[in-house]
Formats: C-alpha cells, sequence, structure tokens
C-alpha cells in the first residue's frame, strides 16, 4: 500500500482534527502518517510520494515554520503528489472560502512560491473559553470587525466537514 505523509501546524488543534479526518479517508487507499511540522525534522520525506500540509491562521498569518519547512522541501514539493490547505476563519464567509477568492490562500501562495497540486481552504474554529486573556480580547475585536460571533462564553466551529471530505476525495486521487 502506498504512502500519505500528512503535515500540519496548527495553534488551537482544528488544523489537527481536520488532519485525521482526512486520514480517515485516505486510509481506504494509503498508509497515513500524521506530523507536525515542529516534529517534521527527525522524519525523511522522501519515503513519501503524497503530500499532504494543512496550516492555521492566527492573527493574519501562517506560522514562520511552515514557510521554513516549505523553503528547505520545495525541490521535493514540486516533484511528489503534495497538497495545501488552511485553516482560517475568514473562511466562514462564502465569499471568501475557496482558494481563488480566500485572502490568506493568495498571500501564502505568493510568500511560499510554491504551486500545490491541490488547494484547500477550511473555515476554523473559534474556542473562546480556551483562550488566554489577551487572544480572547484580540480575537473577539477581530470577530467585533468582521461581524463573527462576539459572545465569549461560546465555542464557534465553523468547519465545513461536507468540504474537508470532498477534499479529501480529490487528494486521493
Amino acid at each position: 500500500m502506498k504512502e500519505y505523509l500528512i503535515v500540519y501546524s496548527t495553534t488551537d488543534g482544528q488544523t489537527l482534527k481536520i488532519c485525521e479526518r482526512i486520514a480517515g479517508i485516505l486510509s481506504s487507499k494509503f498508509n497515513t502518517k500524521i506530523v507536525s511540522i515542529e516534529d517534521m525534522k527527525d522524519l525523511d520525506i522522501n519515503h513519501y510520494e503524497n503530500i499532504l500540509i494543512g496550516a492555521s491562521i492566527r492573527y493574519g498569518k501562517h506560522k514562520p515554520e511552515l514557510y521554513s519547512f516549505i523553503k528547505e522541501n520545495l525541490c521535493f514539493l514540486t516533484k511528489v503528489k503534495a497538497s495545501f490547505f488552511s485553516v482560517n476563519v475568514v473562511a466562514r464567509k462564502s465569499e471568501k472560502n475557496k482558494p481563488e477568492t480566500n485572502p490568506y490562500i493568495q498571500k501564502f501562495l505568493t510568500l511560499s512560491n510554491w504551486t500545490p497540486l491541490h488547494i484547500g481552504v477550511f473555515a476554523g474554529k473559534i474556542d473562546y473559553p480556551k483562550y488566554r486573556f489577551i487572544d480572547r480580547f484580540m480575537i473577539r475585536l477581530i470577530m467585533w470587525i468582521t461581524n463573527g460571533p462576539t459572545d465569549t462564553k461560546n465555542t464557534y466551529e465553523f468547519t465545513n466537514w461536507n468540504a474537508v471530505d470532498e477534499f479529501a476525495k480529490k487528494i486521493s486521487v
């Protein structure tokens, strides 16, 4: 059976949750391995011919480790079946939930100098009760500005799981 490597960069865990869902779908065709981007230094990616990278946005940016990983492995990523998805709350809006219309995907493509085989974007989750004071305050402010939910007693999951499933099926070909 073929191997599929799923690399993730997450802040609050929603990206990992999405990776696990995708791995569940891919597992009918592939042996899947999920690894955090921080643990990639201990793994030889040359063993894989299929790679998926998933990364979350916090305060408008992907983590610097994402760009370092891509830069270090760009040559390899262009030779294999490599895909990417981003998780961000902006994608909760219908006009920003496609790779072509999501500003963070466009920014990623420019900064990474990489064009993945498949690109996905999924809305994330706001979990106010889990956030530290400053994050709760800042995210609430951002949500207020963008007409999002601001009740800090609640958790809001925006992920469209059907879209995640469709993306998983698309990258499994």
